[in-house]
């Protein structure tokens, strides 16, 4: 096997979930060329892995919105004759590109286009009967592949990690403190624990334990953030949407503790060996912790 594309074009934290797929790959295939394809926000989550040569973007909300300019990606794929595409992500686009990219071994879930594939799993993740990462991993169990661990990697330089440790020693952030982060977003209400709960929860740590909060939200989850600082007694350390993502790994992993509703953060923390409380809301079974809780030793799910 000389060229191999691994696609994963959902959301952050799934493409967390798909790193033990890269090593596993590469461990099979250790001269191959392995290219991942992702969308623009999560690159960085990949840029810097170890286990893989290219990084491929795929822009469906930008230049390749339209059908056109999909089969003009798939084109473009084509000129790169990769031999096997691995679609950790079921969607019609991923199934129909890596098809007219001419492709030959195309392994994926049985849905959206699933007709597509040369080499097709049955689709039952909506049971949530195990967690995603294993359903990652039974893409290449299912050709014969045995991954030997489900570790996560999220690329962190010493560079980032330094700079992060001088802007929290400007926030009066010692190296002996007690930090805990509070992220208190999510991409959707059924996600979300009540701004006024985590307040309470921090103030609690902060005069228990003596330690310093530090508040954390993307730009779209700023007003949860701001919601959660206006209610609690004690000054959080405000870092709520003043981080890029390879700067949120770093401050993750300085954290003690991170605290958070059920979001793509979650599986950074895990993934640097930073301990989490995770607050899920979503009863169906697969939209569940069982599905999609962090999958650290020490970690903690609320449900």
């Amino acid at each position: 096997m000389k060229k191999i594309l691994i696609t994963r074009t959902d959301r952050l934290g799934d493409v967390l979930l798909s790193s033990p797929v890269f090593k596993a790959v590469r461990r099979e295939y250790p001269t191959s060329h392995i290219a991942v394809l992702v969308r623009p926000y999560t690159k960085e989550c990949v840029e810097g892995n170890p286990y893989i040569n290219e990084v491929i973007i795929y822009d469906k909300r930008g230049r390749d919105k339209g059908l056109l300019d999909s089969i003009k990606f798939a084109m473009e794929l084509r000129q790169k004759r990769f031999d096997l595409a691995l679609i950790l992500h079921p969607t019609n686009r991923m199934n129909l590109i890596t098809f007219l990219a001419g492709i030959p071994e195309r392994v994926g879930y049985n849905r959206k286009f699933g007709f597509l594939l040369s080499k097709k799993i049955p689709h039952t993740k909506e049971l949530g009967e195990k967690h995603e990462l294993e359903y990652t991993l039974d893409v290449i169990r299912h050709i014969g592949l045995k991954p030997e661990d489900g570790d996560m990697y999220m690329p962190l330089r010493k560079e980032t990690q330094e700079a992060m440790d001088r802007e929290l020693s400007l926030c009066g952030v010692s190296s002996g403190d007690l930090l805990i982060g509070i992220h208190p977003s999510s991409s959707c209400s059924s996600k979300r624990w009540d701004p006024e709960r985590f307040a309470e929860a921090a103030d609690v740590l902060a005069e228990k334990y003596n330690s310093k909060i530090v508040l954390i939200s993307g730009a779209d989850g700023k007003m949860y953030a701001e919601m959660t600082r206006e209610k609690m007694k004690h000054k959080p350390i405000d870092f709520i949407g003043k981080t890029t993502l390879s700067e949120l790994t770093a401050l993750l992993k300085r954290c003690t503790l991170f605290i958070s509703n059920d979001s793509g953060p979650v599986h950074v923390a895990s993934a640097v060996g930073t301990p989490v409380i995770a607050v899920f809301g979503r009863r169906d079974a697969g939209l569940g912790p069982v599905r999609w809780g962090p999958r650290g030793k020490d970690d903690i799910i609320m449900h």
